[in-house]
């Protein structure tokens, strides 16, 4: 396209004021307990980043790029049953996609040894010890929020016995599930965390990175802290969840006597019409309810991504939503008014017709064409203008369009008169119709003193619609998203009782758009504002052969809630 979109400086990001960490690290600053600012994000490679986790990249690198100080990416990759490095690619690629490089990159991985080590070296403190009980039995003795646990049978071992069985353990002479390492605290703790955790367990798995050198790995809470710990990280902060785990991964730190993070916490993000569970957006993958983790209706940043969302609209939308102690929901309107602005600012404007009608402009010179210019971008006058050909022959979209019209309908109607953007006043004369009584064509006369941006005529009319030429409009796939389920609350419980049963039937419909011809001179990802319509950006999917856009946000339509109202 003539007039490409431009880049994120027209649109400066809010400052973000001091919320509650802020405070609280400018209070350990000034204490003197910590002398500089060094954060992490640290997910799981276990599945794709989704926007929840984009809030959490937004803080730890934004905070540590404001106060001067640094910003550790790590995988936590304890579980390799669930792990892949395809997740942690895609981890990377999200990352620098929204803006950020860390300073180093990190894996819980690198560290089996030290951990290890560390678990010898509670062991023989009478900190640690190996346990028998298998999971369930490991529930049963573990007590109820309200009634305390029960010691293992096995809890009063030797240190030199739990050292040989722990060795053995990692020799590989047990059995998955057979023993665990668990961290010797006190069963009757009204916090349930502190119940005799368990620090590691036997699975004879590869590890995506280490392969076949462990057959015990560690829990996350064991290698979670004691990670953050051997990176020097002064600030910890974690999601709300982790709050009842923080007096654990304190008493490791104790314990060891090793570097202790401050741990903070700040309320997830939970957005309307959406669902966060990665197990839940995992089934959504697997069970072909979407089309893929990059599925523009999925909450993933490859998903965002590729349903044109601007990296600067969600860091926009992050600091929009600030960082509060409590849970709640935000609504989802919140981030697609943010992608909405930040596209207003930057994005050229295309006309195309989604449902076509012919319009015939019976007075027009037969043969003409005139060259048109259409402004690219009204709130960008550097982007400047281009030329777009009109003929007597157009198509308008269908519901720009009625025979009969209501008093606050301020498009054409039969008898009345419109404006073409940056074209002509037309006024319609007449309709043709099928057998059927359909509407096939549209009959207009058009006024030649009328022309935008050279009008003489005095002339006031209410209503501006899109248009293109028929002779020269190119055929384009459009894909129309919305959102992935019908209700505000997926996650609610009903009388079926799974979140599946809200997808919204409507969540994609797919179509053959008219276009000007160069909406089809495009590349992948460029995005443009079909006037009138919405937002959309061209998808991977685009070949030679066909241009397929996909729908990023519909604009607001005032009549769509007049219709709606009435």
């Amino acid at each position: 396209m003539n007039a490409p979109e431009k880049s994120d400086s027209a649109t400066p990001e809010k400052t973000p004021s001091k919320h509650f960490i802020r405070q609280a690290i400018d209070e350990d600053l000034a204490s003197g307990r910590f002398d500089g600012v060094a954060t992490r994000f640290p997910p799981e490679p276990n599945g794709y980043l989704h926007i929840g986790h984009a809030k959490s990249i937004c803080l730890n690198f934004g905070l540590a790029r404001e106060m001067g100080g640094t910003c550790n990416l790590r995988f936590d990759d304890t579980n390799p049953i669930k792990e892949d490095t395809e997740y942690v690619d895609s981890i990377q690629d999200d990352v620098r996609w929204l803006g950020f490089q860390w300073d180093n990159l990190h894996f819980a991985s690198d560290y089996f040894d030290q951990l290890y080590e560390w678990a010898e070296q509670l062991i023989r403190d009478g900190k640690a010890y190996v346990c028998d009980l298998n999971a369930e039995e490991t529930r049963q003795y573990r007590g109820t929020l309200t009634e305390p646990g029960k010691n293992s049978p096995h809890r009063d071992r030797t240190p030199e016995e739990n050292l040989e069985l722990f060795r053995a353990m990692k020799a590989g002479k047990f059995k998955d599930g057979e023993k665990t390492l668990r961290a010797k605290i006190d069963m009757a703790a009204p916090n349930i965390n502190l119940r005799d955790p368990v620090m590691y367990r036997i699975a004879h798995v590869p590890h995506h990175r280490t392969g076949d050198k462990w057959c015990i790995y560690p829990m996350y809470d064991w290698a979670h802290g004691q990670s953050d710990s051997l990176e020097k990280i002064t600030f910890s902060i974690c999601t709300l969840e982790f709050e009842h785990h923080r007096p654990l991964y304190n008493w490791y730190c104790e314990s060891l006597n090793i570097h202790h993070p401050r741990q903070i916490e700040f309320a997830r993000l939970n957005m309307t019409y959406t669902v966060m569970s990665k197990r839940k957006l995992l089934q959504l993958v697997k069970e072909n309810h979407v089309s893929g983790w990059d599925d523009p209706r999925m909450p993933t940043l490859v998903g965002l991504r590729r349903r044109g969302y601007t990296p600067e609209s969600i860091r926009a939308f992050c600091a929009d939503i600030g960082v509060a102690k409590f849970n709640s929901t935000i609504d989802v309107i919140r981030l697609e008014n943010a992608v909405r602005e930040h596209l207003n600012a930057v994005a050229p404007r295309r006309m195309a017709v989604l449902d076509p009608i012919k319009l015939t402009i019976t007075n027009w010179p037969e043969g003409k064409v005139e060259m048109m210019s259409a402004i690219n971008n009204p709130e960008d006058e550097s982007a400047g203008s281009r030329e777009i050909p009109f003929s007597g022959e157009l198509f308008i979209e269908s519901d720009d369009f009625r025979e009969e019209a209501p008093r606050k309908f301020f498009r054409l109607k039969k008898g009345g008169a419109v404006r073409l953007r940056s074209g002509y006043i037309v006024d319609c004369h007449d309709v043709v119709k099928d057998a059927e009584g359909n509407i096939t064509e549209v009959l207009c006369t058009y006024d030649p003193e009328t022309k935008s941006g050279e009008d003489t005529s005095g002339r006031k009319v209410k209503g501006t619609i899109h248009w293109v030429s028929r002779e020269h409009a190119k055929q384009v796939t459009v894909r129309n998203y919305d959102r992935l389920f019908k209700v505000e609350n997926p996650d609610a419980s009903s009388d079926t009782g799974s979140f599946l049963d809200h997808l919204n039937p409507d969540s994609l419909t797919t179509l053959t758009a008219y276009v000007e011809p160069e909406l089809t001179n495009v590349n992948a990802g460029d995005r443009v504002q079909f006037e009138r319509l919405g937002y959309y950006v061209v998808d991977p999917d685009t070949t030679t052969d066909e241009v397929v856009y996909n729908r990023i946000v519909p604009l607001r339509d005032t009549w769509g809630k007049i219709a709606a109202k009435s």
